[in-house]
């Protein structure tokens, strides 16, 4: 790993009595920040020449203070340039640059008795910014309780610009379908916020390293106006801590155009470094599970004869997933409190009791033998006092029987999470509230002294902590495959083509692709299904990142398709490279990595509704080889709503001076091999 620190100056465009003006350039010139402290303090940002972020405010409330704005100057900055190359142990690709110029400035208010600070650090990369509040000790204060803050994204005619966002804090978590809107249009919004501009500009709004800390979600005060807005605690306060204190980074990505965005590093590179050390036990791979039967009601999570998690079935999981080459298996409901309405029994579920029909010591034997590991499941329904309480004795247990990930799962209405205060008086919290942010990092560092990963289902969004702590392997937070089971309605098609330019800017998510029998609620636009073509399905893989993947279907159907289940036999999980090149906001996409370890290149290329032909370059390919392209795409009849199985399975040799033309159908896709000769 190669590491420089190089000192920068600073350029001061302006100073008077009353004003001053910090200005600081990205390391590819493109993007320059100015920070000023006329008036409160604050910040504004052009790239190539656009301004794309105007006269924006900084700054932080308090409970029992003066609030940190109004009247605090720019008393002292400090610069410095970094440049260097560090290595993630999984991941969309292995070697990750770190290039930023990095600015510190420190804002103070001076009167008779004491004076305040408040830094605020701005990190510049070629693809954007990352910025924090730095609050040091201060004179007589040492708890503080934020009530506000005041960061904003004001955007330029806003009734120009297109949204695409998810509500913030309704009844769900963020498993929302996307609104594509008018930037003005909106109200409240989760992030990854990503929007255009008129010219053509893409941003998104998010952040980083999210630790004792609320959530921000985006308020719209006025059109054009984004403010930063905290998710509260059940009392109101925003965020409880105590000086000194950082805030996790404020982010804006930013590119040319929409594959500029899925190219980004930047979230990543705000994080802090690996803090678990040898973390050779986390084991990136792809599942098979006791899943799907349960939503589209072929099993039952509760016991009884339609119960899915038995030691039977669990070893015929075991058996399909040895034949085909999937290292685990995933089973929910083996444990005690699924009986009943279980999305009201956080009280009851005990993680370390099995109903009787589960022997999980026989069962983990039996995939020792066979090379498959049992992967776990937690559900808290919300309750994540009974799940504390248990949790060392439930890890302990999955420890003993060989297991390495665990899948939890925090099932409440949004504001609905169960906490026991201290003096015993039951709370509700948000799922993304302080509290909730430290309870789901409690349980990623409680597995990581048992060597279990997380893959977390009703999470905290994802802020980049993958690399500061390896074991929480991916998460979900959207809407997933099972919607397409019974949500209402079911993912459109457009789907999946916006949700690399939204949710995925943050990090991996457990979708859970691989659906082949379409059919399970009858086929036509208004059942209850995936709103996709079977080559889609497998495009899914490639397009939508996570360590993990799951083939989420019943064993039946891929045995009755062997020939479209090989590319999931195939497709890896862990690469050594990945590039976007090809795509549009909710239109189509498509994604090209480099298995790790390996010589093979794969492709994934999807579109919304609309049929299209992408034509790909393949120069991503390595020049001084050949390829044989196994390619499976949708077939000349095929569209997702009466025909979405008809598939053409086909081999071709290419080199990196070629180009494939793919025709996709409607909600169509393509998935690709490139195996090096």
């Amino acid at each position: 790993m190669k590491k420089i620190i190089l000192s920068l100056a600073v350029l001061i465009s302006s100073h008077s009595l009353f004003a001053q003006t910090l200005k600081l350039t990205s390391p590819d010139g493109k993007i320059i920040l100015s920070v000023n402290d006329q008036g409160k303090p604050n910040y504004e940002m052009s790239f190539l020449g656009e301004s794309i972020i105007q006269r924006s405010r900084l700054g932080l409330a308090f409970k029992d203070t003066i609030a940190f704005s109004d009247g605090f100057t720019i008393s002292s900055s400090e610069t410095q340039s970094a440049k260097e190359v560090w290595q993630l142990p999984w991941g969309e690709r292995k070697n990750v640059t770190d290039e930023h110029n990095e600015l510190l400035v420190t804002f103070a208010i001076n009167n008779r008795t004491e004076t305040k600070k408040f830094k605020v650090r701005f990190r510049l990369f070629n693809d954007g910014v990352g910025f924090r509040y730095e609050v040091p000790k201060q004179q007589d204060i040492e708890h503080v309780e934020i009530i506000n803050e005041f960061t904003e994204f004001v955007i330029n005619d806003a009734d120009k610009a297109t949204a695409w966002w998810i509500p913030a804090r309704g009844w769900n978590r963020y498993e929302y379908i996307y609104n594509t809107t008018k930037l003005a249009s909106v109200d409240r919004a989760h992030t990854p916020f990503t929007f255009k501009l008129d010219s053509g500009t893409h941003l998104s709004i998010h952040e980083a390293a999210l630790v004792d800390y609320a959530a921000m979600t985006i308020n719209q005060k006025r059109p054009g106006v984004l403010k930063a807005n905290l998710t509260p605690w059940s009392d109101g306060v925003l965020v409880k801590t105590k000086t000194h204190f950082k805030s996790p980074w404020r982010t804006i990505q930013i590119s040319k155009d929409a594959v500029g965005l899925l190219n980004s590093d930047l979230i990543l590179n705000l994080n802090e470094p690996n803090k678990l050390g040898d973390v050779s036990w986390v084991e990136p791979a792809k599942y098979v599970g006791i899943w799907w039967g349960m939503h589209i009601n072929a099993n039952t999570w509760g016991s009884g004869e339609k119960h899915g998690a038995t030691t039977s079935e669990t070893m015929r999981y075991i058996d399909f997933a040895a034949e085909h080459g999937f290292a685990g298996v995933l089973v929910e409901g083996w444990n005690l409190g699924w009986d009943g309405d279980w999305f009201f029994n956080g009280d009851v579920f005990n993680f370390s009791k099995a109903y009787d029909d589960f022997d999980i010591a026989a069962i983990s034997a039996y995939g020792e033998k066979k090379g498959v590991r049992l992967i776990g499941h937690h559900e808290t329904s919300g309750n994540v006092t009974n799940y504390r309480n248990q949790m060392n004795d439930a890890y302990a247990l999955y420890e003993k029987h060989g297991v390495r990930q665990v899948k939890t799962g925090y099932v409440a209405d949004g504001g609905d999470i169960k906490r026991i205060d201290e003096h015993g008086i039951i709370r509700k919290e948000w799922h993304d509230g302080q509290f909730m942010v430290s309870e789901y990092l409690h349980s990623i560092t409680e597995a990581a002294k048992h060597k279990i990963s997380i893959n977390t289902h009703e999470p905290i969004k994802a802020t980049g902590l993958r690399r500061t702590y390896p074991n929480w392997i991916s998460r979900e937070g959207a809407r997933g495959q099972e919607f397409n089971a019974w949500g209402t309605p079911p993912n459109p098609p457009e789907h999946t083509t916006i949700l690399p330019f939204t949710r995925m800017l943050a990090g991996p998510m457990d979708f859970t692709p691989g659906i082949f029998d379409m059919s399970f609620n009858g086929l036509g636009d208004k059942s209850n299904r995936p709103q996709t073509t079977l080559a889609k399905q497998l495009a899914l893989y490639v397009v939508l990142y996570s360590p993990i993947q799951m083939a989420a279907d019943l064993p039946k159907n891929y045995q009755a398709n062997l020939a479209a289940f090989q590319f999931i036999k195939d497709v890896p999980t862990d690469w050594h490279e990945s590039i976007a090149i090809a795509g549009e906001v909710g239109e189509y996409v498509a994604f090209a990595r480099q298995e790790s370890g390996g010589d093979d290149w794969f492709v994934g290329a999807l579109t919304d509704e609309q049929a299209r032909t992408l034509t790909l370059p393949l120069d991503f390919l390595d020049k001084n080889k050949r390829y044989q392209a196994q390619i499976y795409r949708d077939g000349k009849n095929a569209e997702w709503i009466n025909n979405p199985y008809e598939m053409i399975i086909e081999s071709k040799q290419v080199t990196a001076n070629d180009q494939l033309v793919l025709p996709l159908a409607t909600s169509g896709g393509a998935a690709i091999r490139f195996k090096a000769l």
